[in-house]
């Protein structure tokens, strides 16, 4: 027979069952929804380096001869210039111009994607991008110096 103290651990024990039960049954529902958050997080992380951080490029063309080959690998620093808006085409915070010498992705006067080396800077305003290979190269010879605004980068590797 249950005495007074008895009765107490019982219904002690009982709680403790009960509390446990839903805690467990809560962290059940906890466990299904940690890989979607997880791949949610991851996404959302991707996206971010994509569009503000690094991205990568293949050439396609010959200007950039013998520096870089048709079919090369590049990773762009998209950061390296400042923070650019994607889309809009604007720098929200810029510290500091491409350098005689860089690597340079930007958007050319026609919309397209073109890779050249940068020989000149003047003030903050534009710059003038050269291929290397000057016989097939179209570049400012062509269309004239590119507003900072049109870059989106600079290479820092080749692969």
């Amino acid at each position: 027979m249950l005495g007074g103290n008895d009765v107490i651990h019982y219904w002690f024990f009982i709680d403790i069952i009960k509390t446990n039960h839903y805690t467990c049954r809560s962290m059940e529902g906890d466990q299904k929804t940690r890989p979607a958050r997880a791949v949610l997080l991851a996404f959302a992380a991707a996206l971010f380096i994509k569009l503000f951080l690094v991205d990568l490029m293949i050439t396609q063309g010959r200007s950039m001869l013998p520096a870089l080959e048709p079919g090369s690998v590049l990773v762009v620093n998209k950061a390296a210039y400042g923070i650019r808006v994607p889309g809009i085409g604007v720098y929200l915070f810029r510290w500091s111009p491409p350098r005689k010498g860089d690597l340079v992705v930007f958007y050319t006067p026609l919309g397209e994607r073109a890779v050249k080396r940068c020989s000149d800077v003047d003030g903050d305003r534009t710059f003038f991008a050269l291929g290397d290979n000057d016989l097939e190269s179209f570049d400012s010879r062509s269309y004239g110096s590119i507003p900072l605004d049109r870059i989106l980068g600079k290479v820092i590797a080749v692969k």
